[in-house]
């Protein structure tokens, strides 16, 4: 299950990187700010993924 919840991560974080590219493009800070918003929740959601995984060892 760790490798089908760190894939869903990584889409996250792109679509968070999606996200704020455009909303750079079209000037659009609230866009701006929940790509960013979803870029953070990925990696940390990552991060935790990879502690479970240090445990497992």
């Amino acid at each position: 299950m760790g490798m089908v919840d760190k894939a869903k991560n990584t889409v996250e974080k792109l679509t968070g990187q999606a996200k704020e590219a455009l909303g750079e493009a079209t000037d659009d800070k609230g866009l701006q700010a929940e790509g960013k918003k979803d870029q953070a929740s990925g990696s940390l959601k990552n991060a935790g993924e990879n502690v479970k995984d240090a445990f497992k060892k």
